[in-house]
């Protein structure tokens, strides 16, 4: 018989247990701060209705960005994002939500589009949401960024320093309108401002030519890029209303105590979701990741599902991606998460296994991390090894000898030292240490 494949399929995450104990350790610390900022964590269904993921009418168009199936008659995606489940559900419980209201999750999402490297399949995100209905301050947009930054300075041990870059999409919106670019050279001209940085200069001024062939009009927009917003101040209405937001924004970030924050109007990110303040997160040490997290503002979160007007600021972290990579690389020590267990319980013979289960209750009832070797006719050589190769810091062997005198012997892995004590004494120095 042939065997089958071991491996996942392409673009499909499987970590071993050392970098499983990171991934979740760096996950728990990075909840407890959205915890800690009243976000509200959500679990939502990972399959949505086909309607609901795209407003496209053509299925064959959009299969092959997303998984889609079907079911009977009904249609069904995957979710590739956190937003679009979020809107969702704001818009059904509109009257049971308190506003502005803040959620946060933390799940996998998953993406139909070709694997590569740091592009997956199937991948973890952390989003986090403050929502308004009719009116949100820019303030919130300050706080998430915030919260973003003590979120990843939680696990900076891990991924190092990091530093945030503005960008405003109503400074564009005052530029084209101050440049009477129409709306195709508008749509155009994002998508090229968007690019830029994997485009290079050179095919970015040539994009320029193509999509308005206006001399005058692509050295403005090439401006902005060495002098940012400066050549623009008083030349209109709107364009002064951007800047004055921009830098009263970058004011509230300094309140909030954001470090290495500037603004870079090179930042525009999804064109077809933000309207207002954007962001993104690089992290210091490790420039070659790119993005580690971004967001900005949504003038309406919800329109396609509600008649209500809801405004929103969202984030996003690239959790997968980030840790995977550096794991990957060996970026990250993985040395402090080789040990999960504290204690492994040897029981020498079937006719001690009453008293090394008691043991081992005792330890688990004092929250000591304790697995016990219960093929109990196996040589203490083999139940040695077995201790060594799980990295346990101690292991406690029974025998007749231990169950006659209701005592353990508990030896020291690293050190080699073994004693004698009653389990009482030893969950005690076990704790001190």
């Amino acid at each position: 018989m042939d065997l089958k494949p071991t491996k996942p399929l392409s673009g499909f995450i499987e970590l071993l247990p050392v970098q499983q104990r990171c991934f979740d350790f760096c996950a728990a610390r990075m909840l407890d701060v959205l915890k800690t900022a009243g976000f509200n964590q959500l679990d939502l269904p990972a399959i949505e209705r086909a309607e609901v993921l795209t407003d496209k009418d053509n299925w064959d168009e959009i299969e092959t960005q997303m998984f889609l199936f079907q079911k009977g008659d009904t249609k069904m995606g995957l979710r590739y994002d956190g937003t679009v489940g979020l809107s969702r559900y704001v818009a059904g419980h509109l009257n049971d939500l308190t506003f502005p209201f803040r959620a946060s999750q933390f799940s996998k999402r998953y993406r139909g589009e070709r694997a590569q490297r740091g592009r997956y399949r199937e991948f973890y995100q952390m989003d986090m949401d403050i929502m308004g209905v009719n009116t949100l301050s820019t303030n919130y947009d300050a706080e998430i960024i915030s919260v973003i930054q003590r979120t990843l300075n939680s696990v900076s041990e891990f991924i190092g320093e990091n530093a945030v870059r503005v960008g405003s999409r109503p400074f564009w919106d005052a530029l084209f309108d101050y440049l009477e670019m129409n709306d195709g050279q508008k749509k155009d001209v994002f998508v090229l401002i968007d690019k830029k940085d994997k485009m290079g200069d050179e095919d970015f001024a040539e994009g320029l030519k193509d999509t308005l062939d206006n001399t005058e009009k692509e050295n403005q927009i090439k401006s902005v890029f060495t002098n940012g917003y400066f050549d623009f101040v008083n030349k209109s209405v709107k364009l002064d209303a951007a800047i004055a937001e921009l830098n009263e924004f970058m004011k509230t970030l300094e309140l909030f105590g954001v470090k290495n924050a500037e603004i870079d109007l090179s930042i525009t990110r999804g064109l077809a979701y933000y309207t207002g303040l954007v962001f993104e997160f690089k992290l210091l040490s490790h420039p070659e990741l790119g993005t580690a997290a971004g967001g900005g503002r949504y003038a309406d979160l919800a329109g396609k599902f509600s008649k209500t007007k809801i405004i929103g600021v969202g984030a996003a972290i690239g959790f997968s991606r980030i840790f995977v990579a550096l794991m990957e690389s060996g970026a990250i020590d993985l040395s402090q998460f080789e040990s999960p267990v504290d204690v492994a319980v040897l029981c020498m013979g079937n006719e001690n296994m009453d008293y090394a289960v008691s043991v081992l209750n005792a330890l688990r009832d004092a929250n000591i991390a304790s697995v016990a070797y219960l093929d109990a006719d196996k040589k203490f050589k083999n139940q040695i090894e077995y201790a060594d190769k799980i990295n346990s810091r101690f292991s406690m062997i029974i025998g007749e000898t231990e169950k006659l005198n209701q005592v353990v012997a508990i030896k020291n892995m690293e050190s080699g030292q073994q004693q004698e004590m009653v389990i009482a004494d030893a969950i005690e120095m076990l704790k001190g240490m």
